[in-house]
């Protein structure tokens, strides 16, 4: 039985009360917290690991609710392009050419990026070498929302993308049978839709009534962009995506739409009255889509959480810049200096994000009884410092490289900046030839932005 004692720590519980310790302790026994406040000595075994946190800052883990680990190697490939472009022209042909091997290696190395900015627990949105993503996520000791890419209809697809219904669909619930709960029962297999764009209604009413039998969730993208409204507009005869799918029964708890950037009013109440997450991806909505009603849906009481995207459209894997976004866009936005607070963006990054998961009474809050999904955030930096207001830091001053070790399931799978389960520098050799060869493989040309010397 192993024990972790962090003691004399600023600890930022996000449990209900929202209390925080200014000097306090944490234990952990193997994967959970038994202790938070002040613990007694006669609680701590005598082969316990004590870290002194004086000075430093501890708090749950944080959630990335958006993840395409396959398009970690695609980074620089989509910039300055519209979404269909991106799409058609760059990432989809990109993803299409790469082997098991090299999603394998992707995922590693997006999962590298995340765990480096404090990210314990994510939602993966779908690669279609789903045995690749969940070796790499089994391996590095994250927790992961998994899922398989669906798709049975759309235009520009790749030859090996095109699959039937029945198909997609069998090999959505063969990836739940052998990938729910591996890992020491940190990976849950999610469904998952890639848009509307690339889903027939049968599909749509199906993947929720597979979602719903396996007690499960699904992860789409949805209402991307102007042109998405349009074509299910045209599609129905006049309904927008998430009226259509509120018609069809799709709307649910269990339900993620990612981006979510073009609800009108009536969509926004949609989502509430059916209790649908939503998470905001700053980064990449202000890249090419647009600015979401996060100020609108919080005020709703929608749980709103926070993520990357993927890296060729972000292009960072790093919650940290995201929490820093997230706070600033929807200030100059509704020109509101109290819009989206930092305790807010601590919220949608720890607690929604668990929400979303389905796992809040797992993970998203340091109490008694829960996952021991933790950061330590060292806050002495001349970028971080001084710390006069240590929640309003953390959004507003701090950067990744603030964060000190991350905890997952009760191991340390970054300590003191260092990756603990996985050579760092092997994968980053591996990433950095593979990238390009996939490129040429895919045949993407990209512009010269300047006049180049070879």
């Amino acid at each position: 039985m192993s024990q972790v004692l962090l003691k004399d720590a600023y600890i930022i519980t996000m449990n209900d009360s929202r209390q925080v310790y200014e000097k306090g302790d944490l234990l952990i026994e193997n994967d959970r917290i038994i202790e938070v406040g002040h613990v007694s000595i006669d609680k701590i075994k005598g082969d316990a690991e004590i870290i002194d946190c004086k000075g430093k800052i501890v708090m749950p883990g944080l959630s990335n609710t958006h993840v395409h680990m396959t398009q970690q190697l695609g980074r620089g490939l989509g910039d300055d392009v519209d979404l269909l472009t991106w799409l058609r022209e760059r990432i989809w042909p990109y993803e299409s050419s790469m082997s098991e091997e090299e999603q394998y290696i992707s995922a590693l190395a997006c999962c590298i990026e995340m765990i480096k900015s404090g990210v314990t627990s994510f939602a993966e949105s779908g690669g279609f070498h789903i045995d690749g993503l969940g070796k790499a996520v089994e391996k590095i000791g994250i927790r992961c929302a998994l899922a398989r890419s669906t798709m049975d209809t759309g235009e520009g697809l790749p030859l090996n993308w095109r699959e039937s219904t029945d198909y997609t669909l069998n090999k959505q619930i063969e990836a739940y049978e052998k990938w729910n709960n591996k890992g020491d029962d940190r990976i849950k297999y999610w469904f998952a839709i890639r848009t509307i764009f690339n889903a027939t209604d049968e599909l749509l009413i199906r993947t929720k009534e597979l979602a719903d039998k396996y007690k499960t969730g699904v992860h789409m993208h949805i209402a991307e962009i102007p042109e998405e409204i349009d074509y299910v507009k045209e599609r129905t005869g006049g309904d927008s995506t998430v009226e259509h799918l509120s018609k069809i029964g799709f709307l649910d708890k269990n339900i993620l739409g990612a981006h979510t950037v073009w609800l009108t009013d009536k969509e926004v109440d949609l989502f509430r009255l059916h209790n649908v997450k939503s998470s905001h991806n700053p980064a990449a909505a202000m890249k090419v889509l647009g600015f979401a009603k996060v100020y609108e849906m919080l005020k709703k009481g929608i749980v709103v959480s926070i993520g990357t995207d993927g890296a060729p459209c972000n292009n960072r894997m790093d919650m940290m810049d995201e929490m820093y976004l997230t706070a600033l866009i929807h200030k100059g936005r509704t020109l509101n200096p109290k819009a989206v607070p930092a305790e807010t963006i601590l919220q949608m990054a720890t607690i929604n994000g668990a929400k979303t998961l389905l796992q809040e009474d797992e993970i998203g809050s340091l109490q008694e009884g829960k996952k021991a999904d933790l950061i330590i955030i060292n806050p002495r930096g001349i970028g971080s410092m001084p710390l006069h207001d240590p929640i309003a830091n953390i959004v507003y001053s701090m950067h990744s490289t603030n964060v000190q070790s991350t905890m997952c399931n009760g191991k340390w799978i970054m300590k003191d900046r260092k990756i603990t389960f996985i050579s760092e520098e092997d994968v980053l050799n591996e990433a950095e030839k593979m990238a390009d060869a996939i490129r040429k493989r895919a045949g993407i040309i990209l512009p010269d932005r300047f006049p180049t010397i070879r």
